[in-house]
């Protein structure tokens, strides 16, 4: 079973929380048409509008009631507007093996956000839901999103060679992976 954490995750300078029919034209506002998101995401629908933003605050309100992932929106600490979103889902709940997953909005993008962001949900699920290891992925090209694992602490273990077909780039795709172990969380006593 997973719970929204309350009060929300925060650090002073991101917050994150459960995503909330508000948050529809935000999203929208966010994933419609942006190149980046539509080439390294491409579960994420293109072009996205409302209807999909809809059926995706359904999806993660029915993630969270399920016990499935942990979808979050990352917004401002002070409340304000979507930013982008994090997420976390069980890949073997019962030996303690979890992956997250990121995307922040463009013109955020460079300004350590979801560095901040992705060591926010890290923290979380190893230390409140007892994650023992944390994985993600990130295609073999899309170097930003390598940089933020590394900046986390996440250790790149190898390539996950042509794991993946994207349609939408016509190839299929090498994804690096990366995982991090609970007690390899910084400033963690073992």
């Amino acid at each position: 079973m997973l719970a929204a954490p309350e009060p929300p995750l925060s650090d002073g300078v991101v917050t994150l929380r459960a995503w909330q029919p508000d948050d529809i034209p935000a999203l929208v506002d966010c994933l419609n048409g942006d190149e980046e998101i539509a080439r390294w995401l491409d579960m994420i629908p293109q072009p996205y509008g409302e209807a999909e933003g809809r059926l995706w605050v359904d999806q993660a309100t029915s993630y969270w009631r399920e016990g499935t992932a942990a979808p979050f929106a990352v917004v401002g600490a002070g409340g304000g507007e979507v930013l982008g979103g994090v997420g976390f889902r069980w890949l073997g709940e019962e030996q303690g093996v979890g992956e997250v997953g990121y995307w922040l909005r463009k013109r955020e993008r460079g300004s350590g956000l979801t560095t901040r962001s992705v060591n926010l949900i890290s923290r979380w699920a190893c230390e409140e839901l007892g994650c023992e290891r944390l994985q993600l992925r990130a295609d073999e090209d899309n170097l930003p999103s390598q940089r933020v694992a590394e900046k986390v602490g996440f250790q790149r273990e190898g390539v996950l060679r042509a794991v993946h077909y994207n349609a939408r780039l016509n190839r299929r795709v090498n994804y690096v992976i990366y995982s991090l172990l609970r007690s390899e969380l910084p400033g963690r006593v073992t």
